[in-house]
This record gives structure tokens, C-alpha cells and sequence, in this order.
């Protein structure tokens, strides 16, 4: 048996880590990323906690007296006072809003999956003449803010006699919602392969149950973000709730916590303690479905 000659090496050579093919950026033998500048954690520490700050702040004076938010507005509280909490929970006016505000964001967000995953599903399956202006016209819509189209839009939501309604709050919303929805989910549906399809048609399933058995849990990823992104959109819409809704019944968190602000003004700690639960919900839902959002943007970017 032949023994193959080895070449030792030398002391104090290290093993160099390889270098991605994309990204350029070195990676050691467990294919893993090197830590990154201790600059670019602090920079990223100093941004999360300039986000942070104005938010822990309102959430603090909701637990102060104005007295001690006046002796020391960036002080903590001393003595805690849970009364402005109490107070906003146990009157009805912060539920009624939250109950508004759940509405209009379950039936925008409802519509909004709906229609476009329709709308997706024709653009990416099926080939007409037309498609790609369709898809651009959809795709334009995202240039176009809700600032620029408002004072039209409360024309005809007013001429619809919609005016002071969740109605007239939610079909716009849906109709602004939908080219973001488009853009995200048309990926998803082109990625499924057409072996797919035609497998399934080979088994007898028509084109609805070819929709509803493959087609949606397949892309249910993009699904679940634009959904989450049209219910944090709603929840927190304040311009057109603004324009729409002028009695006090039908308003919804964000037109509530400015009309609390201005019936309150002299009470800063019970102004605080309602904005701070008014958007409890919101950062709760997002935190939860954070993921969710990421997975999904990042499918459809590959799609």
C-alpha cells in the first residue's frame, strides 16, 4: 500500500474565510457571517432608542399627576397613579372607538384579500391582451397618496351619502389598500409552477377548486402580509376618518384621541394615558405578526 505524501502547514497561517459570491462579505468554514462593526450596533441601539423614547415617555405619564409632569416633565412617576388608566378604561367613549376602529380594520382588511388575491390571481395565471397595462395601472396607483386624491374623494363618498358612516371610511381604504396588495401577491402567484395546474386539471379540478386547494395555500404567506399591513393601515388611518366621519359616535381611535386631546387639554396625564392604550393594540398586533411581514415581503421580492 502506497503512502501519499502530505504537506504540513506552517505555523501561524491561518485559514482564510471564504468570501460570498454575492455579497462580497467573508464567511468562516460554518458558513456563518462575522460580527459587524460595534459602530453600526451603536448606531443601530441609538436609533431604536430614539424610536423608543417618545413612545416609554407616554406610556410613563399616563402614570403621573399633571402636577409631577409639570415640576418634572422628563421624570419618572412618584408616587405611580393608575387612576387616568382607570378612568379611560372604565368610561365608554375609549371602547366605542376601539370598536369602531376593530370594524373598520377587519372589513378593510377583509375586502382587501379578497379582491386583490381575485385581482392577483387573473394577472399572474392568466395571459389576455391588456395584462401588463392592467398591471401597471395598478402598479401607478401606488404613486398616488391618499393627501392628493382626498378632497375628490370626499366628493364622492358625500354624493354616495355615505358621509358619517364606517362605510364611508372603509371602501376607500380598500380601493388605496389594493395596489400594494397587487404588487405583493402577483410574485406569489406566478411562482407556482404550471406543472401544478396542469397535474390538477388532469384530476378533474376546475378552475375554483384549482384556486381554493392549491392556489391559496400556497400563497398564504403573502396573504397573511397584506393583510396584516392593510389592518395596521386602518387601525392607525387618520386623514380619512377625518374627512368622512364628523359625529363623535362613529369615530374611530385616531379621531378619538384627538378629540380627547382637545375635550382634555388641561389634563396631560389623562390625554397621555388614552393615546398610550389607544395604540397598545397596534404595536401588540405588529410585534406578534412581525415575521409574518418579512417572510412575506421577502417571497414576494424573490417571486
Amino acid at each position: 500500500m502506497t503512502a501519499f505524501p502530505t504537506t504540513a502547514i506552517p505555523e501561524g497561517l491561518a485559514v482564510r474565510p471564504r468570501r460570498s459570491r454575492r455579497g462580497g462579505r467573508r464567511r468562516d468554514d460554518r458558513g456563518a457571517l462575522p460580527w459587524a462593526s460595534p459602530i453600526v450596533y451603536f448606531v443601530a441601539l441609538i436609533t431604536v432608542g430614539l424610536m423608543l423614547v417618545p413612545i416609554g415617555y407616554i406610556i410613563l405619564g399616563g402614570f403621573r399627576t399633571n402636577a409631577q409632569i409639570t415640576t418634572d416633565p422628563a421624570g419618572l412617576p412618584s408616587p405611580w397613579v393608575a387612576a387616568n388608566y382607570i378612568d379611560v378604561l372604565t368610561g365608554g367613549i375609549f371602547w366605542r372607538q376601539v370598536l369602531n376602529s376593530t370594524i373598520v380594520a377587519l372589513a378593510t382588511t377583509i375586502g382587501v384579500v379578497v379582491l386583490g388575491l381575485m385581482a392577483s390571481y387573473v394577472l399572474a395565471r392568466y395571459r389576455f391582451a391588456g395584462r401588463g397595462v392592467l398591471y401597471a395601472v395598478f402598479a401607478a396607483g401606488l404613486m398616488f397618496p391618499l393627501t392628493v386624491a382626498i378632497t375628490p374623494l370626499y366628493i364622492v363618498v358625500r354624493d354616495l351619502g355615505l358621509m358619517n358612516s364606517l362605510g364611508g371610511v372603509i371602501l376607500p381604504q380598500i380601493a388605496f389598500a389594493l395596489p400594494t396588495t397587487i404588487i405583493i401577491l402577483v410574485p406569489f402567484l406566478r411562482a407556482i409552477p404550471d406543472e401544478i395546474q396542469e397535474a390538477a386539471f388532469i384530476d378533474g379540478a376546475s378552475r375554483i377548486g384549482f384556486f381554493w386547494r392549491m392556489v391559496l395555500p400556497l400563497s398564504l404567506p403573502g396573504v397573511i402580509t397584506t393583510g396584516i399591513l392593510a389592518f395596521i393601515g386602518s387601525w392607525n388611518s387618520y386623514l380619512l376618518p377625518l374627512f368622512i366621519l364628523n359625529n363623535e359616535v362613529a369615530f374611530t381611535l385616531p379621531l378619538g384621541v384627538q378629540s380627547f386631546s382637545s375635550q382634555y387639554s388641561v389634563d396631560t396625564a389623562k390625554v397621555l394615558a388614552f393615546t398610550s392604550l389607544s395604540m397598545i393594540p397596534a404595536l401588540i398586533f405588529f410585534s406578534v405578526f412581525e415575521r409574518r411581514i418579512v417572510g412575506g415581503l421577502t417571497g414576494a421580492v424573490k417571486g
